[in-house]
């Protein structure tokens, strides 16, 4: 146990040096990508747009799930998944928020396409479970009734 605190005291030692230094970037440890654009977007077709995609379907495949009536706006938990083969990409969208997208997720190959979250809705909405499988664009969706807002209400 104590060599285990010591191999991450370690470590922790050596990313810490190595991002004050500059020479690690947190993208460069966790891959992270960020689209700006998407997040930006208002609508759903604007957020496919930025994500490079042209049109998208509404289907069977894709399933998002969330209370029916959210007491609290500023967590509204909500889950997704898809049965789509080649699902690489999920997002989470709410229509009536400043920026639809809430939040997305880069599906690993061999990975369950499943994540679960929590988001902020300011009003009640239709919120949206967008993925990208094998290349196509698919969707659901699903009202979710606010009684008290998260998003500065």
């Amino acid at each position: 146990m104590i060599q285990s605190r010591r191999d991450v005291m370690r470590i922790t030692a050596v990313l810490g040096a190595a991002f004050a230094a500059g020479v690690l970037s947190p993208k460069d440890v966790f891959a992270a990508e960020w689209n700006q654009k998407a997040f930006d977007a208002k609508s759903l077709a604007d957020a496919v747009k930025a994500l490079g995609g042209d049109k998208f379907e509404v289907s069977a495949d894709v399933s998002i799930t969330g209370p029916d009536i959210a007491e609290n706006g500023a967590v509204v938990p909500v889950s997704i998944s898809s049965k789509a083969p080649g699902t690489d990409f999920m997002a989470i969208l709410v229509d009536k928020n400043p920026n639809a997208m809430s939040a997305s997720f880069n599906i690993p190959a061999g990975s369950e396409p499943a994540v679960t979250t929590r988001v902020k809705m300011g009003a009640t909405s239709n919120v949206h479970a967008l993925v990208r499988a094998n290349g196509k664009w698919l969707v659901a969706t699903k009202e979710i009734k606010v009684t008290l807002g998260g998003c500065g209400g």
